[in-house]
């Protein structure tokens, strides 16, 4: 199978730098173009319109949506700098399992690739699992990359 878009999942942890590594060469090996993205979650008791409302809210959003950014142009410029064609995307959304889904039906991937912390027993029940909620809601490939330590 031919990957010539890949899609890479992103938060600001050590495995999503691990598994953006991982990409690289990935990429740089089958010649892919590749989107990175990153989901800021939006409180789903409230709307959109609810943030505008609420001050501390509302900074702790754009403060979000900032650090996001910043964490994409970084990726990014890791990615230009192996000459590999890349975009980045900030979505907002209610669950980032969802938004990186519908990102990849939109965008027409090949393959989805998110890292995994490694959460077993009562830490994944409480947290939940983002790389499984992509794994059963993808309608591509999902590449999910473990980090090890």
């Amino acid at each position: 199978m031919n990957y010539q878009h890949i899609l890479l999942a992103v938060d600001d942890s050590p495995t999503a730098i691990a598994t953006a590594e991982q990409v690289i060469i990935l990429a740089k090996a089958l010649s892919s173009k590749v989107t990175i993205a990153s989901v800021v979650v939006l409180d789903p008791l409230t709307s959109v319109s609810f943030y505008k409302n609420v001050p501390g809210i509302t900074d702790y959003y754009l403060a979000a949506k900032a650090h996001a950014k910043n964490i994409l142009a970084e990726l990014k410029q890791k990615f230009t700098d192996y000459g590999i064609e890349t975009e980045t995307k900030l979505i907002s959304s209610h669950s980032p399992s969802d938004g990186i889904s519908k990102l990849a039906d939109e965008l027409n991937v090949d393959l989805i690739v998110v890292g995994s912390h490694g959460r077993t027993g009562l830490k994944k029940v409480l947290i939940g699992s983002i790389a499984q909620d992509i794994l059963t809601s993808s309608h591509v490939p999902v590449l999910v990359m473990k980090h090890t330590k």
